[in-house]
């Protein structure tokens, strides 16, 4: 399948095509929103603070004045850049572990897999919380540390079709006509698993933005005054009674983002998996 007749598939999934409406809409306003923003995102205005929605501020404004419009649109870019970076971060020494375990097998393969479980044995949050905790809170930590915890995901996905692929016929094939492990790795093996590879990627660019904002609503990701949409939550919480829509828009913000994201995995799974519609 080429990327035009995947598009064609996708456009006709409706799943995949909310999801994408959503993750398009969002990138629109990270990319040439700021240059519309009406608001600077930074410069507080303590005149105007905690002011519901109105004609002069769409959002309202928060505990210091700021716009919260302008903010949630300077802060889809950070949260975008999360999700890109986070899932490279797992993406690449994930894929690296998954196909070397898979393919050379025995002692490797234990070992590895073993030092996967031990991640695998900590709740996501807190491993993400220990290793910012370590690190130290601000935003590079905090792609990192969610980096680092779905690392033993991707290592686990690459590594069931790894074991799977090195068994057909054309691959061992080649093996006997004397290919090296490189090229066998590289430019047979891991094109046939990339499928589950994409849809996890694409999947995790939603968890990432979610595990991030939850860092961030704990003190622990971006810190003041940038406008992450996990520390507008948090500070929202505070005037939850007084001025609702605080922490009402970062968090729909949040919401919108991860749906997108999470649909548009889906969509794309059945596209690339059509047998998986008849589970």
């Amino acid at each position: 399948m080429n990327i035009k007749e995947l598009f064609i598939d996708l456009l006709k999934n409706r799943t995949a095509t909310i999801g994408m409406l959503l993750i398009v809409l969002i990138l629109i306003a990270a990319m040439i929103g700021p240059v519309y923003a009406p608001y600077n995102p930074l410069i507080p205005a303590p005149l105007d603070r905690l002011k519901g929605p109105n004609s002069q501020h769409w959002f309202g404004t928060d505990s210091l004045g700021r716009d919260i419009f302008s903010r949630i649109i300077y802060g889809s870019r950070i949260s975008i850049m999360i999700g890109l970076i986070s899932v490279s971060i797992s993406l690449i020494p994930g894929t690296l572990l998954g196909l070397i375990s898979g393919y050379f097998g025995r002692t490797l393969d234990n070992i590895l897999m073993r030092l996967m479980d031990v991640l695998l044995a900590f709740p996501a949050i807190l491993l993400a919380i220990f290793i910012t905790a370590i690190l130290g809170p601000n935003l590079t930590n905090t792609m990192i540390a969610v980096g680092i915890v779905y690392i033993p995901h991707y290592a686990r996905i690459v590594r069931s079709s790894v074991l799977f692929l090195k068994e057909q016929l054309f691959i061992q094939s080649i093996r006997h006509l004397g290919g090296s492990h490189a090229r066998i790795l590289f430019k047979h093996v891991l094109p046939n698993a990339l499928p589950p590879i994409i849809v996890y990627a694409t999947l995790g660019m939603g968890t990432a933005v979610l595990q991030a904002a939850a860092l961030g609503f704990l003190g622990l990701g971006a810190q003041p005054p940038q406008p992450e949409w996990g520390a507008m939550l948090s500070e929202g919480r505070q005037y939850i009674q007084l001025a609702p829509h605080v922490a009402a828009f970062p968090g729909a913000a949040i919401l919108l983002l991860v749906l997108g994201f999470n649909l548009f995995g889906d969509g794309l799974r059945d596209v690339l998996d059509p047998s998986l519609r008849l589970m």
